[in-house]
């Protein structure tokens, strides 16, 4: 099996885990990986920083938006998204986006891939669950993902990934040396990349100007 089928196959089976979350646990922050409301916030705030404070307009791509909760923090934290772009693999977690934001100007679409421009892109957790895919295999992936990203974005990319500084590991899940994509962020995307890496969370955040 060839690592481009074996990603697709492994991505409809995170599209199945999270659905699977949500019918469980209804729309909170559960449905979508984390363990409470106050780490998701937290993870929003980390990458929101990529957007500088005097900011009054700007787009916004969310790559693995799940049911938009980004979209909420910003409009209240950092008020200027102008047009949001909610991208999931999830035709459930769109509908759930869609019935809690049905009068906002958000655009959602269901794919992998981003088709459109914005100032800004955020993936937040997106690429935490691999189930078997080797480690290797999987860092190319997000590798390959975020070049991609980077193309569609003017402004700043800001990501988060699971850290190898841990006491054990989960199998299924992805755990990222932060230099190593430090260095590979400031090689192929951009010369201005910050790392945050000391907040209480398991995991660190890449903020990549362009």
């Amino acid at each position: 099996m060839n690592d481009e089928k074996s990603i697709k196959e492994t991505l409809v089976k995170i599209k199945d885990l999270y659905e699977g979350n949500l019918s469980q646990h209804g729309v909170n922050s559960k449905a979508v990986g984390w363990k409470d409301q106050e780490s998701q916030l937290l993870r929003f705030e980390k990458l929101a920083e990529v957007i500088p404070g005097n900011t009054d307009s700007y787009t916004v791509a969310d790559w693995g938006c799940g049911y938009a909760a980004m979209y909420d923090f910003l409009q209240e934290k950092k008020p200027g998204c102008k047009k949001y772009y909610g991208y999931d693999i999830s035709a459930d977690m769109l509908h759930k986006a869609r019935e809690l934001h049905p009068a906002d100007d958000l655009e959602l679409i269901q794919s992998a891939d981003v088709s459109t421009s914005a100032d800004y892109t955020f993936v937040s957790g997106t690429f935490n669950v691999k189930f078997s895919e080797s480690d290797e295999a999987w860092s190319a992936h997000v590798k390959e993902t975020l070049q991609k990203l980077a193309e569609k974005t003017t402004r700043g990319l800001a990501f988060n990934l699971l850290t190898t500084y841990v006491d054990w590991k989960q199998e299924n899940l992805f755990y990222a040396d932060p230099m190593e994509f430090f260095n590979f962020c400031k090689k192929n995307l951009s010369r201005k990349v910050t790392l945050i890496h000391d907040y209480p969370l398991y995991e660190w955040t890449m903020l990549v100007k362009l």
